[in-house]
């Protein structure tokens, strides 16, 4: 009888757990490396898809653009305070880049880690981590990143 009492009980916490606020829309920028126009938009409650568009260049000719997308999945982190949730996921990026008359086309698989905050106005703001890990020209870690995500919620 204990046993089931302890299964019961930790079936009921994980579904307390996994559902997080991940459904709605939202729009922003990810403020860091790699820094990007943000995309998100929920899959379900514990569950959405991050699209980004990256554009940037440097003083010493080089210049990249990148699309990229992650499918997250979405925990509650409300013992910490109402509205923290924290996120894990997994996507790809493709870009071009160009560096002193030299272009490529790279494809990176990245996997990305963070929490964030969604206010009582539609704000949410997230801090994460993202690594990344590039398929074309032979395969080689090619960067990581934290960046600070602030986005418009609708």
């Amino acid at each position: 009888m204990k046993k089931m009492f302890l299964t019961l009980a930790l079936v009921v916490s994980m579904v307390g757990v996994t559902s997080a606020q991940a459904d709605g829309r939202s729009i922003g920028l990810r403020l860091g490396y790699p820094g990007e126009v943000s995309f998100q938009t929920g899959l379900g409650k514990a569950n959405r898809l991050e699209l980004g568009l990256g554009l940037r260049s440097y003083a010493a000719g080089y210049s990249t653009f990148s699309v990229s997308g992650v499918y997250q999945w979405v925990w509650d982190l409300s013992s910490l305070a109402d509205g923290f949730n924290w996120y894990a996921g997994v996507g790809a990026q493709a870009g071009y880049y160009s560096y002193l008359g030299t272009n490529g086309l790279p494809l990176s698989v990245l996997g990305q880690v963070g929490i964030e905050y969604n206010f009582n106005i539609p704000i949410r703001l997230s801090l994460d981590y993202r690594p990344a890990f590039q398929l074309t020209n032979g395969s080689a870690f090619v960067g990581d990143g934290v960046a600070l995500g602030v986005r418009y919620r609708f």
